[in-house]
């Protein structure tokens, strides 16, 4: 879980653009004659018409980013204020990520730096084999000392006295760096990483060793301190431009803020060769800019946002595909609980907590706002897509009752006073929320949970933010300028790719924003231990979700679908969507005019 806000960080009612993730598992083929191949949904009653025809390589891939999306961060290195999705999406095409997974959560070793893990049955030492095909694209190979470089920086960016914009957002997961004994390199292909206590093997690859994605140190390791090293790649991150030594499928064109950021294919690739001439992440200002520019033609890989459903046949009838796709992730409202926020301690009553759950209307979300096109979420693991993580046992918790959620805070010692709850000291329950802009059905959410707060004496001013400066004002623990935070979420995809929970609803949590609960830091540390079978393992995760779910560090809302627009002469891209990261491999995408 990268804050870390999180590369992981993600706009719920943006969620149509998250699931463009590509599983590598395979490669496009191109064929001489045109053919048609047509197939139905049956969960959603949709249909998939896919048009395959003759690659053309001059073709162009138009890719729509969420509205006001802005991308501002571009090494796979993150700090917190910048660690979104959005910005992974195009520094995963840039830089070969240390493993990559498939849509069922196995790792795909053809894509991956790492060929092969070994490891002992403590869980305490752990071999990687790094795959001699990969080069830099200055001709140099990808080696151990690229890895080390990299380890080297993430210790000297997580430590507390690192230099602006720092610290790493992925500090504190997956053990590291502080559960890391050493790191060594046993010839140019192989590394080996020494615990200082055993770990559960999976939880450690997941999400320790996955963060180990290799930085050119030929072109990037240039100061003799490493604290002036960091600072000075802190430094460069938001230039894309500087990425001029990458060793991913694409390298950087043009980079225009607040416009478009164009990648080209980088010939030095030793995976499968984009065909395509350049790919163009475009700017939108709103969800009907973006619908314009499909219609149009100017985007030919986008999304529909649910408020526009009923309009999506302008788009159909030109020939595009709308497929609705669930991510592994998970959307909430954020409650200011940092060390001196005006209401932290409000929010740090579990009653309150319960009570503005039992005021969220997860039903009605799903019904009015998505369209059916979204499932309710309760608790840190969703229920769509099906994984072996979902619980069903925590189904229906804090069901939405305004009577119920208004009577539990009366038993915690709130009244209402000028129709607003106030407590004995004179505490209200005033509160400002703000919203990701852009979305009405992002708009509509947030509007829904002021009205039904209003119902049990919660008044909430809304406050819209760009997606960027939402995430960026939450990362920060001195803003106090909210208190409520609705409109974004977490895609189990980095570096907390095991979601068990650290990073997110740990005290301290890198991408948490202020809660602290002993009993949670000690069923979230309880999953990171090796156990002898997967039964056992499994039934301390259970223990930990359950807990986690009725505890709420978060208020817990509704997992939206992707609809995800793609024109008939675009391919590769409904063939590998992928809900295990979000993060696509663009090389499989290709024009077919």
């Amino acid at each position: 879980m990268r804050k870390t806000r999180k590369r992981a960080l993600v706009s719920s009612a943006a969620a149509a653009a998250i699931v463009l993730g590509v599983a590598g598992c395979g490669t496009s083929t191109s064929n001489s004659t045109n053919s048609s191949n047509t197939t139905t949904n049956t969960s959603t009653n949709t249909t998939t018409t896919t048009t395959t025809g003759a690659v053309n390589p001059a073709g162009v891939i138009d890719y729509a980013l969420p509205p006001q999306t802005d991308l501002n961060w571009f090494l796979p290195i993150f700090d917190a204020p910048n660690d979104s999705l959005y910005n992974s999406q195009i520094v995963d095409q840039m830089y070969i990520p240390m493993l990559v997974l498939n849509n069922d959560y196995s790792i795909n070793w053809q894509d991956s730096i790492a060929k092969n893990i070994t490891y002992n049955k403590e869980g305490t030492v752990y071999h990687i084999f790094l795959n001699p095909k990969w080069k830099w694209s200055n001709g140099q190979p990808v080696t151990s000392k690229d890895v080390l470089f990299t380890w080297n920086v993430i210790k000297a960016a997580s430590a507390p006295n690192a230099p602006s914009p720092w610290p790493f957002v992925g500090a504190g997961t997956g053990d590291i760096p502080n559960g890391v004994k050493s790191v060594v390199a046993n010839g140019p292909y192989e590394v080996t990483i020494t615990l200082k206590q055993p770990a559960n093997q999976q939880w450690f690859i997941y999400n320790g060793i996955i963060q180990l994605t290799p930085l050119p140190a030929s072109y990037m390791d240039v100061k003799s301190n490493i604290m002036d090293e960091i600072k000075y790649l802190g430094n460069n991150a938001t230039n894309m431009m500087f990425d001029k030594v990458v060793d991913g499928p694409f390298k950087p064109l043009i980079a225009k803020d607040k416009q478009e950021w164009v990648i080209v294919p980088n010939p030095s690739y030793a995976g499968h060769k984009p065909q395509v001439s350049k790919i163009v992440f475009q700017y939108e200002g709103s969800n009907e800019s973006e619908f314009a520019a499909l219609r149009s033609g100017q985007i030919n890989v986008g999304y529909l946002d649910q408020s526009q459903l009923g309009s999506e046949s302008a788009l159909t009838s030109m020939g595009d595909t709308v497929t609705p796709e669930y991510t592994f992730g998970i959307f909430w409202i954020e409650m200011n609980m940092y060390k001196g926020a005006p209401n932290a301690s409000i929010f740090d009553q579990l009653p309150v907590r319960q009570a503005l759950q039992m005021a969220i209307d997860r039903e009605t979300m799903v019904k009015d706002i998505y369209k059916g096109f979204a499932e309710p979420l309760y608790g840190p693991i969703p229920s769509q897509p099906p994984t072996k993580f979902y619980d069903p046992a925590v189904n229906g918790l804090y069901s939405f009752n305004l009577a119920k959620a208004k009577q539990t805070l009366e038993s915690a010692g709130w009244h209402l006073k000028n129709g607003v709850m106030t407590n004995a000291q004179g505490k209200k329950m005033e509160f400002t929320m703000m919203y990701v802009s852009g979305s009405e059905s992002t708009q509509q959410e947030a509007e829904l949970v002021q009205q039904d707060f209003a119902q049990i004496g919660v008044k909430v001013n809304l406050k819209p933010e760009p997606f960027a400066q939402f995430i960026s004002i939450t990362a920060t623990p001195s803003n106090h300028s909210w208190d409520l935070a609705l409109g974004s979420g977490w895609v189990y995809n980095g570096p907390g790719f095991y979601p068990s929970g650290e990073g997110l609803f740990n005290t301290g949590a890198s991408s948490g924003t202020g809660f602290s609960d002993p009993k949670e830091d000690q069923l979230i540390n309880a999953t990171h231990m090796p156990y002898p079978t997967t039964a056992e393992t499994m039934k301390v995760f259970d223990e930990y979700e359950m807990y986690t779910a009725k505890v709420l560090p978060f208020l817990w809302t509704v997992n939206p679908a992707s609809l995800t627009v793609v024109s008939p002469h675009v391919q590769g891209v409904l063939q590998h969507l992928n809900s295990a990261d979000g993060l696509p491999e663009m090389q499989y995408w290709y024009v077919t005019k």
